[in-house]
This record gives C-alpha cells, sequence and structure tokens, in this order.
C-alpha cells in the first residue's frame, strides 16, 4: 500500500480487500424512501431523483425528491418529538444508551455502508472505511459526552443568594451535510445534538443520499423514538427551498451547514430574521507552506494526504503549496513521483487510491481552473487534463508551478487533485501570501526550527493547524474555521455547545 493510504486509513476492523470489487446490489441498508417521523416514506406528489456512481455515471439508486410540504412534515415530527413527546426531558443516560446502540450497529455494519458510499461517492473502498471509522468515532464520542453536559454554582455577591446556570437542548436542529463526506458529516452533527437533547432533520446532500440513508435504517433499529431522527432527501431543483424553509421554520432553532462560503453566506442571511443559532463550517483556501529546515521526505507524504484524499474533494485538502526556494525543485521532484505511482480507478476496484470527480459541474470547474493558470503563464509539470479512458469524471493528479495572484488557482479552491505550486524567498513573504484570503479553515506547514514552529503557528490565521503533518481530523478536536470558513466548532467537547444554551437562575432571599 502506497503511503498514501497507509497513513489516511485509520485501523480497519475488517479487510477491505474483502469487500474491494463487489458491485452495489440491493441490500438490507440500501433505501429508496425518506424517514420522518419512525416511517420510510415518499415524496407527497410521488416524484423521485436518481442516484448515480461517479465512476461509471449508471444509476445506482432512486429516491424521493421532497419539496418543502414535506420538510415541513419533518420538522413538524422533530417539534413534537421534542415538546409533546418529552424527548427534552430524556435524561443523559438514556441518550447515551441510544448513541452506543447505533455506534454498534454502524460497527457491525461497515463493509455495507462502505459499498454504498463508494457507490455515490467515487471514493475507494480504503478510503470509505477510513471514513466509516472517523465518523463512528463521533458516536461513540458524544454516546460519551452526553453525561458530561454539566452546569456551573457560582459563588453570588450577596449572601442570600445562590446563582446556578444550567445547560438546555435548544430544540429542533436542523442539520445539512455536503457530498464530500456523506457519512462522518452527519454522524459528527447528529449525535451532538441528540447528545445533547434536541431532536434532528438532516437534509443530505443530493448526490449521496444514500450513505445517509442507510445510517438513518440503523438509527431506527438503535431503537431512537419516533420524530427524533428525520431525513429529508431532494434533488438540486428543491434543495435551496428546502434549506430557505429550515432556515426561516419558527420550529427549527439550531442550523448547522457544512458546505460552500457561498451557500453558508445565503444560510445565515436566511437565519438572520429568527436570530437562529447557527454552525457554519465553509469552505478553505489552505497554504500548505514548506520551509528549507523541514524534512522533504515527511512533507512530501504530509502533501498526498492533505491533497489527494478523495480526489482533493475535502474542505481542508491544501490548496496553496508555498515551498521555500532553496528547497522548491527537489519538493516538486519527489512530488511527482509520488504522483506517478498513484492508481486512478473506479473505486470498488483494488489497489484504486483516486477515484472520480464527483459530478460534471466539479470537472468543469477543476478543468477550467487549470486551463486559466495555462493561459496565464503557469507552467503544468505534471498532469494537467481529464482522463477519458477511465470515464467522464475523472481528472489525472496534476502539479502546476509559476503561479500569479491573477489565477483562479491562487485565490480560489478548485476542490480536486491540483496541485499549485508558490516559490517564496522568506517566512514573511510565505505568511503575507497564506494569510493574503478571507478563508481560514486549515493550514499546514513543515519546519524542524523549533522557534519557527511557534511563530508560524502563532501568526498563521486559521482555525486549525497541521505542523509537520498532514492529517488533522480527529474527533477529539474542535473542528472548525475563522474568518468565511465559518462560526462555531464540531467535535471536541465543544461540539455539544452547539446545540445547548446557558440558563441562568438566581435563587434570592436564602435568609
Amino acid at each position: 500500500m502506497s503511503m498514501l493510504l497507509s497513513r489516511t486509513i485509520l485501523p480497519l476492523h475488517r479487510t477491505v480487500r474483502s469487500i474491494q470489487g463487489q458491485i452495489l446490489r440491493t441490500m438490507h441498508l440500501q433505501q429508496s424512501q425518506a424517514f420522518v417521523n419512525g416511517r420510510w416514506v415518499g415524496a407527497r406528489g410521488g416524484q423521485t431523483f436518481d442516484v448515480t456512481n461517479p465512476a461509471n455515471e449508471r444509476v445506482i439508486g432512486t429516491v424521493p425528491d421532497m419539496d418543502v410540504s414535506d420538510a415541513n412534515e419533518a420538522i413538524d415530527a422533530a417539534y413534537s418529538a421534542f415538546y409533546d413527546k418529552q424527548w427534552h426531558n430524556s435524561t443523559a443516560k438514556e441518550r447515551a444508551a441510544l448513541l452506543k446502540k447505533w455506534f454498534q450497529l454502524m460497527e457491525a455494519n461497515r463493509s455495507e455502508i462502505a459499498q454504498i458510499m463508494t457507490a455515490e461517492s467515487g471514493k475507494p473502498i480504503p478510503e470509505s472505511m477510513g471514513e466509516i471509522t472517523y465518523g463512528n468515532s463521533f458516536v461513540e464520542w458524544f454516546a460519551e459526552e452526553a453525561r458530561r453536559i454539566y452546569g456551573e454554582i457560582v459563588p453570588a455577591p450577596q449572601a442570600n443568594r445562590q446563582i446556578m446556570l444550567t445547560k438546555q437542548p435548544v430544540g429542533v436542529a436542523a442539520l445539512i451535510t455536503p457530498w464530500n463526506f456523506p457519512h462522518a458529516m452527519i454522524t459528527r452533527k447528529a449525535a451532538a445534538a441528540i447528545a445533547a437533547g434536541c431532536t434532528v432533520v438532516i437534509k443530505p446532500a443530493e448526490d449521496t443520499p444514500l450513505t445517509a440513508l442507510a445510517l438513518t435504517k440503523l438509527a431506527e433499529e438503535a431503537g431512537f423514538p419516533k420524530g427524533v431522527v428525520n431525513v429529508v432527501t431532494s434533488s438540486r431543483k428543491n434543495a435551496a427551498s428546502i434549506g430557505e424553509l429550515l432556515c426561516t421554520s419558527d420550529k427549527v432553532a439550531a442550523i448547522s451547514f457544512t458546505g460552500s462560503t457561498e451557500v453558508g453566506k445565503l444560510l445565515y442571511r436566511q437565519c438572520a430574521n429568527g436570530i437562529k443559532r447557527i454552525g457554519l463550517e465553509l469552505g478553505g483556501n489552505a497554504p500548505f507552506i514548506v520551509f528549507k529546515s523541514a524534512d522533504l521526505d515527511k512533507a512530501v507524504t504530509g502533501a498526498m494526504n492533505s491533497k489527494f484524499r478523495n480526489c482533493g474533494q475535502t474542505c481542508i485538502s491544501a490548496n496553496r503549496f508555498l515551498v521555500q526556494d532553496e528547497i522548491h525543485d527537489e519538493f516538486i521532484a519527489k512530488l511527482t513521483e509520488k504522483l506517478k505511482a498513484l492508481k486512478i480507478g473506479d473505486g470498488s476496484q483494488d489497489g484504486v487510491q483516486i477515484g472520480p470527480l464527483i459530478n460534471h459541474a466539479q470537472i468543469k470547474k477543476v478543468c477550467h481552473f487549470v486551463e486559466d493558470a495555462q493561459q496565464k503563464g503557469a507552467k503544468i509539470i505534471y498532469g494537467g487534463k481529464p482522463l477519458t479512458n477511465h470515464g467522464s469524471l475523472f481528472f489525472e493528479p496534476t502539479i502546476v508551478t509559476h503561479l500569479r495572484d491573477d489565477m483562479l488557482l491562487y485565490n480560489e479552491e478548485v476542490f480536486g487533485p491540483v496541485v499549485s505550486v508558490i516559490r517564496f524567498k522568506t517566512e514573511e513573504e510565505a505568511l503575507k501570501i497564506a494569510n493574503g484570503t478571507q478563508r481560514g479553515l486549515a493550514g499546514y506547514f513543515y519546519s524542524n526550527d523549533l522557534n519557527q514552529v511557534f511563530r508560524v503557528s502563532r501568526l498563521l490565521e486559521t482555525g486549525m493547524i497541521g505542523v509537520n503533518e498532514g492529517l488533522i481530523s480527529t474527533t477529539e478536536a474542535a473542528f472548525g474555521g475563522i474568518k468565511e470558513s465559518g462560526i462555531g466548532r464540531e467535535g471536541s467537547k465543544y461540539g455539544i455547545d452547539e446545540y445547548v444554551y446557558i440558563k441562568y437562575l438566581c435563587y434570592g432571599n436564602l435568609d
């Protein structure tokens, strides 16, 4: 296994080889209906849309194309479950037990979930298995955190008073999730919300609803009460109107969204009238800085891990590679050799490390970014074109150098397998380039100069930083950005905070 895969994939509970190469078939977890108020339902009008495999564009499933009337039913079900059916009075122990059961069922069904995820997202089976390990860990974590939602007793300024601070669930949480991590982005949000005592309405991405429905099937089997977990599926045609409803409904107390900055800004505006609680994990433009003191082999391995997971379609993928003059050429040479060794193809096949892009809009964007750079004087060191012999959604791993600040690759997130290299001379220059964006999700740098490590860690304007490390996502750490890359944090002990409010109780006249 390549360094890319050996570092990217967490320990697997079952062998990957046993499920590679299998064809997605009708299985226990593959669902064709949405889930509202404890029932599997279609759209009111009977509309459906197809889900396709990006590796070959074949239809692998059909799900309901729901609209605002269907979404309203899901909101009503979640609202009723929270208030009328007393979910808000459930104990932390009860919620923890249900989350633990959900975790156990997901662990027991890893292989089937991985097949579904690879079929609809295109990512290689080992990456799907790695995501399942990562996603399941949030459910296990928040099952444990549910019993640690502590309040406080605060010393009062008067002798006859007592001040108490308690935490209570906000109510119905609407979760809008992306296609690039169809498992982990649901569990990271839903497990925290449920642990806090909220009910949820999940709107999965239109490209990857089958993974969401598979997880929901297991939530049903775990025994969650009716209305606690609801899933609304829709095509792109209805996605915007459903999103607006979730943001404006008086019955929805909180919104959590992972996706593009542009959509995040729209949802933020739509939530404003209701002063609704909102958590946003938005786009990045991650710098990956390699200083001359760096261990180049480790930096190249980190670059591969950060850039090429899910074909570069991750929100914390390295986007701009800043390499110091003295080691620029050597870094490029070493990285090129790694790219040449990557196996590209259908993610269900044995040994594949790079799958397709998710859809035609995405490959069109990647092609446009590379063509824009080339037309403006950039140099293609390796790759640079679609791989039509594999399928219409494949783009070869690419290295582009001689970037300028008028190029799209310099300024915007490509979300594809393209390494954009910028040469720099001094640390000050690298930081100026790295921080010269309104995005601030993640950043990476490699250096063996201890003073530089602490200095750059303090000055780099991102919410998360990998120091001599290209893989930084973990359940225990707070995930989130600054600037236009988001609001709030997910995972860690802070993930619960997005779904609770603090109630201040003042007990007076205690003479």
